[in-house]
């Protein structure tokens, strides 16, 4: 072999092998970054809960509302507050009992000829708890510790009402859904031997669709996305850092959430990710390339500081992640576009306030659900 036929041989396999390392390299660079292994030295580190600072200037994000500008102007109500506001409002306060509130629900009296049993009025409930797409109750006033609640057994009953919600995400009380309510709260005063008293159709439809359209106006559901620079993310690798800022598997399937203060209310905060991506056999191999975190303002009390939560989380991720904000769309976020909103959403909540339905409270959680 001659010099030249060897000197090309050995250009030749210098070449291939700089191929093969860097399709190699680049397999490993664009692979989906996985959860690093937990040694025994910090295996308990990740499952410690470690709550994100209020450090605003450390954040970046913003997201799209709606219904944050000045609140409902009245003057653009077809129905006259003072026609249509008729029923006595309990005086605020920031924990309501739990149940049947005028404030947000049509509620007719039933009162039977004699005290109810329990167990009687366990039986004669309607077998669903909904008249059309809103919420139905019955509740019995406990003879003996003459406080509303849910019918148990054992217990004795003086007096019941029957009440239906004015409006919730799905829209307003119509006449159809007033019907069906009437209809049920009808049955289960005939089998108990109570004599109903309903209040007007036409007064509590309007109410239903002035509530409406102040929760309309009122409505905030932020969402914001972080997007990969470079390398995509496993699932595991979202849950890893995820779990490092405090936040717990949901019920579904590529779904986190940061818990809240006091444990059975709603969730601080959301983060998800493609669903199939978590179902998958081999999930190191799922490649995710966003993420999203949402706050449902309406569920999560201000005191929470959800806001201030949610830009710590997530200036935290694309920090560790090597991530970028952007909003729902994925447009890129610029670092202060958050402090308006955040203006807003004071304003917002004081809004809330003065209806005495304030962020976070049993009768918010009903009305925005």
């Amino acid at each position: 072999m001659s010099t030249l036929q060897l000197s090309l041989a050995i250009i030749g396999g210098l070449v291939l092998a700089l191929i093969v390392a860097y399709n190699t390299w680049t397999s490993r660079r664009n692979a989906p970054k996985r959860a690093l292994p937990q040694d025994s030295e910090h295996a308990a580190e990740p499952a410690l809960r470690q709550e994100p600072g209020f450090d605003a200037a450390a954040a970046v994000p913003s997201g799209e509302f709606h219904g944050l500008d000045r609140g409902p102007d009245p003057s653009t109500h077809a129905v006259d507050e003072g026609d249509t506001l008729q029923l006595p409002v309990p005086p605020f306060s920031s924990e309501r009992r739990p149940g049947l509130d005028p404030l947000i629900d049509v509620i007719a009296s039933l009162q039977p000829e004699h005290v109810v049993s329990g167990d009687a009025a366990l039986a004669a409930l309607p077998p669903t708890r909904r008249a059309g797409s809103k919420p139905f109750a019955i509740e019995g006033l406990n003879e003996a510790t003459q406080q509303w609640e849910t019918p148990a057994p054992g217990q004795r009953y003086q007096s019941f009402q029957a009440g239906v919600q004015l409006a919730n995400r799905m829209g307003a009380l119509n006449e159809i859904e007033f019907s069906e309510f009437v209809v049920k709260a009808q049955a289960f005063a005939d089998a108990i031997n109570a004599a109903p008293d309903f209040p007007d159709m036409l007064q509590e439809v309007a109410r239903a669709r002035e509530l409406d359209q102040f929760a309309s106006d009122h409505d905030a559901q932020l969402m914001f996305m972080l997007r990969a620079r470079q390398a995509a993310w496993s699932p595991g690798y979202v849950q890893q850092n995820a779990a490092r800022l405090g936040f717990v598997p949901g019920a579904m399937p590529g779904r986190l959430v940061l818990p809240a203060s006091t444990q059975g209310l709603p969730p601080l905060l959301t983060l998800g990710f493609d669903t199939q991506a978590a179902l998958a056999d081999d999930p190191d191999q799922s490649a995710i390339r966003d993420i999203t975190l949402s706050l449902d303002v309406a569920q999560v009390h201000r005191t929470e500081q959800p806001f201030a939560r949610l830009r710590d989380v997530a200036a935290a991720l694309c920090q560790a992640m090597d991530g970028v904000l952007c909003d729902q769309n994925g447009t890129p976020l610029p670092a202060m576009a958050m402090d308006p909103i955040a203006g807003d959403l004071e304003l917002l909540y004081d809004q809330l306030d003065g209806r005495d339905l304030s962020a976070g409270s049993v009768l918010a959680r009903r009305l925005f659900s």
